[in-house]
């Protein structure tokens, strides 16, 4: 009979720790499905017009790894490089920046936040790409000095480039945020946890339900 109660208790746990497992999952590779109407440029390709899911695979430190799919992601198109970029503002939706380019290229992907977040990430370019977008956006662009392998991803040098072409440190060029988010945003953080009572009353549920097949359980013994 203590043996039943206990694989009782322990499948309630198990039960309420998984549901909780996978929506952090959900959180954390920030799934995206992005739909574009005209061919776009991303770090070393061109994507035609089209939909497509966007996951973060991996941070560290002051950069992310980010992998663009097909829209029902069953073909991975490419992995590229990315930085940390902070806005004031708490998106509500999925916003997704361009960088100007010439008129004959198409428009380059600067940067992509995910709702409820302050920090999203800034696409690094290959240096030849990111000279010539600094120079059509006039604005710093962060550049690989080297091409990554899937092996270099995580150590490959990063570096930025001006409009004017010359080499600037991240640091420099890309000052570290405040991780404390502004007062006049503060309202907006509640939506980021809003997830975490429904699990919490969820667990709850799971092990409720647990003890009532428990005492039932030892009704019928």
């Amino acid at each position: 009979m203590k043996a039943s109660k206990a694989v009782l208790l322990a499948l309630g746990i198990l039960l309420s720790g998984a549901i909780a497992v996978h929506v952090q999952a959900q959180n954390f590779n920030k799934l995206t499905k992005v739909t574009f109407s005209q061919p776009v440029a991303i770090p070393g390709k061109v994507l035609p017009a089209g939909t497509y899911s966007f996951t973060i695979l991996d941070t560290l430190g002051s950069r992310n790894i980010v992998q663009i799919w097909n829209e029902d992601k069953t073909q991975l198109i490419t992995t590229v490089l990315a930085i940390p970029n902070y806005r004031l503002e708490t998106p509500e939706q999925t916003i997704i920046q361009f960088a100007e380019r010439p008129a004959n290229r198409p428009q380059a992907v600067k940067a992509w936040f995910y709702p409820g977040f302050n920090y999203g990430i800034e696409f690094v370019y290959p240096k030849p790409e990111a000279v010539q977008i600094a120079q059509a956006a006039n604005e710093v662009v962060p550049a690989e000095t080297v091409e990554p392998t899937p092996s270099t991803l995580k150590t490959v040098p990063l570096i930025a480039v001006t409009p004017k072409g010359e080499e600037q440190s991240l640091a420099k060029a890309f000052p570290a945020k405040p991780v404390e988010q502004p007062k006049a945003v503060a309202k907006e953080l509640p939506k980021t946890a809003s997830q975490l009572p429904l699990i919490a009353l969820f667990g709850a549920s799971c092990l409720i339900v647990g003890f009532g097949l428990r005492r039932l359980a030892t009704k019928h013994l």
